[in-house]
């Protein structure tokens, strides 16, 4: 292996690490019958739903998502066209 293969192992198992704390921070979307009840898209935390630190940790798991992807496919290609 190759240093920059060693520096994109390392640098994807962090960001897996820090992608699973984030889930793990998520709230549950389950509402049940009380969200179905009350409207919860319709109370002032709905609409201003961009602003929470909820929309902000999921936001932050969609953008690591792609970044794991990515080095996780430039990885792939490394082992599979080294020299």
């Amino acid at each position: 292996m190759t240093a920059l293969q060693y520096i994109l192992s390392i640098v994807i198992i962090l960001v897996s690490v820090v992608i699973i704390v984030l889930v793990l921070l998520q709230e549950s979307k389950q509402e049940g019958l009380s969200g179905a009840i009350a409207g919860a898209a319709d109370s002032f935390f709905g609409k201003n739903k961009g602003r929470t630190m909820e929309a902000k940790l999921a936001k932050y798991t969609k953008i690591l998502g792609t970044v794991f992807f990515v080095l996780a496919l430039i990885s792939s290609l490394l082992v599979l066209f080294k020299k």
